[in-house]
């Protein structure tokens, strides 16, 4: 059975950091492209960052880049998604994801197989 777990998650100040983790099990961690997506209340699930299989590469929303860094370590088989300058529009559930795929777009939701269950991050002002 596969399992993502994500942690790490919580309230933070504005300007504050964060650092997310999913761990995996039940998957041949180091075959899957990892993602991690957020959704806030009234709107639709967004990508935030993804990482190759290899973590030779790295993509990230327009939103979040020079503010958060996604990595991997496939020894421990977890995803880490390192958050600073929080903002307060940076409220949200944040899913990982698992997706058996080495290249094409990582920022579609419809390409993971393999979803969490969701970690709270809330940034006050």
């Amino acid at each position: 059975q596969v399992r993502l777990v994500e942690s790490g998650g919580g309230l933070v100040q504005a300007g504050g950091s964060l650092r997310l983790s999913c761990a995996a099990s039940g998957l041949p961690f180091s075959s899957y492209a990892m993602g991690w997506f957020r959704q806030a209340p009234g709107k639709e699930r967004e990508f935030v960052a993804a990482i190759s299989r290899s973590d030779s590469l790295t993509y990230y929303a327009e939103s979040v880049k020079g503010r958060f860094t996604i990595s991997r370590d496939n020894a421990k088989k977890t995803a880490y998604l390192q958050m600073n300058s929080l903002k307060p529009e940076d409220t949200a559930v944040y899913y990982c994801a698992a997706g058996y795929f080495y290249s094409g777009t990582y920022s579609d939701t419809r390409r993971y197989d393999y979803w969490g269950q969701g970690t709270q991050v809330t940034v006050s002002s």
